[in-house]
């Protein structure tokens, strides 16, 4: 049973990251942006801000099943980084968990300023 929730999570995680990934691309590339005519927004029907929604959605559903995920493979990840740094292995995880937090301020501050 856990194996096919494993194998389920990783698939739709799959599928979603390629869906978010391709919707970004339409949005950089493909529907315009700025002030061009309301009518050469549209994509499939949808307006460019429908599309943006839909890239919103997908990503916090990317996150559920990110969070997913960690928690069904958290043994692995524990034995894993213990076989890799001993004793050390929570301040190890501490350690990735900070570097991931400090490479999201890094790209928000990127990305404001």
């Amino acid at each position: 049973m856990k194996k096919d929730l494993k194998y389920f999570t990783d698939v739709l995680m799959f599928i979603v990251l390629t869906s978010i990934a391709i919707i970004g691309l339409l949005m950089a590339f493909v529907i315009p942006s700025g002030r061009q005519a309301a009518e050469s927004k549209y994509f499939l029907g949808l307006h460019r801000h429908d599309w943006g929604d839909i890239h919103l959605y997908l990503s916090l559903f990317f996150l559920v099943l990110l969070a997913i995920h960690l928690w069904l493979n958290w043994t692995w990840i524990v034995q894993t980084t213990r076989s890799y740094v001993g004793d050390y292995w929570k301040k190890a995880l501490v350690a990735m968990a900070g570097a991931w937090l400090i490479v999201l301020f890094v790209a928000w501050l990127v990305v404001r300023f």
